[in-house]
């Protein structure tokens, strides 16, 4: 396990030597990795540290407003980017060049609002299992491998580079950040767009957005899972009231885990499976069935894609 005081110490070092003079931006989403590197950041250089929050319209429900209200006492830029991400991802089906699109769309969009201030450093979350999966041929995550190779930022800054998410934990909790984002369930960096298989479509991210919310309300607070979400993996035949319907297919993902790297799933009672599938089916008309996946990791990954 980290030695939390000596990495802080070391952290805010390495960043304030990063940056030099310099201003940095930031890409804070409200999990506990950027969070604790705003925190880091913002010991070491002040306010020369610019965090932004990109709305990329692949967000959870009510994840935009609960950053605004989580963040308020910063100055926190919101950036509404929605519109950039889903163009970048219409037509693209295969996970990695997903994963590629949404990585090349973060760069830009931050390179865009680094020249306003004058920016020329990056600092993010990036920690070591992303690093693992990106250079290992896993999944590329968008910090890491789905970076493009050519950046307009003088320095990338990834002072988590090296530690496990539990350890991630373990600092913010030394930093005295707050519970609800030291333990928050990890949501992947490309958002929902990997919780929907093949093409991503406004309407597909408003199926999974609405399933996820639902399996969140359910599972979170009575399980305390490592994470839960919901993904929609296909279409099948249904039938709701007298009509045959050609609905989604919903699958429920719940796994318990301490560092990401493995994963076991949750033995959820059925008669609590039974509701879910029934919120789920009943609250969205679209979707015709919902399973629940019992794989562990390995053989599967948490996420879908």
């Amino acid at each position: 396990m980290v030695n939390t005081e000596k990495f802080i110490k070391k952290a805010i070092e390495e960043i304030r030597i990063a940056a030099g003079d310099e201003k940095v931006v930031m890409a804070l989403s409200g999990g506990v990795d950027s969070s604790v590197c705003a925190a880091l950041a913002a010991r070491a250089i002040g306010d020369r540290l610019i965090p932004i929050y990109i709305d990329t319209g692949l967000m959870r429900k009510g994840e935009t407003e609960r950053i605004k209200m989580l963040f308020g006492n910063i100055q926190l830029q919101v950036i509404d980017a929605g519109a950039e991400f889903l163009g970048a991802l219409k037509g693209v089906t295969d996970p990695e060049a997903k994963r590629k699109a949404i990585g090349e769309r973060f760069i830009r969009v931050f390179e865009r609002e680094a020249k306003k201030p004058g920016a020329k450093c990056l600092l993010q979350g990036t920690i070591y299992p992303d690093r693992i999966e990106s250079e290992g041929g896993i999944k590329s995550h968008h910090n890491v491998g789905g970076m493009p190779l050519i950046v307009e930022f003088t320095k990338v800054i990834e002072p988590l580079r090296d530690l496990y998410k539990d350890e991630v934990r373990d600092v913010a909790g030394a930093l005295g950040l707050p519970k609800e984002i030291q333990h928050r369930m990890p949501f992947p960096g490309p958002g929902l767009a990997v919780r929907v298989l093949g093409e991503v479509t406004p309407e597909k991210v408003a199926v999974v957005r609405e399933a996820n919310w639902i399996a969140e309300d359910e599972l979170v607070e009575k399980y305390q899972p490592w994470q839960c979400f919901a993904a929609l993996i296909g279409l099948g035949t249904g039938v709701k009231g007298d009509n045959r319907i050609h609905g989604w297919i919903v699958a429920i993902r719940a796994v318990n885990s301490r560092d990401g790297m493995t994963a076991d799933p949750l033995n959820i009672p059925f008669e609590d499976l039974i509701r879910i599938g029934s919120r789920i089916t009943a609250e969205i008309p679209s979707v015709a069935r919902v399973v629940y996946d019992i794989t562990p990791k390995p053989p599967a990954t948490i996420e879908y894609e």
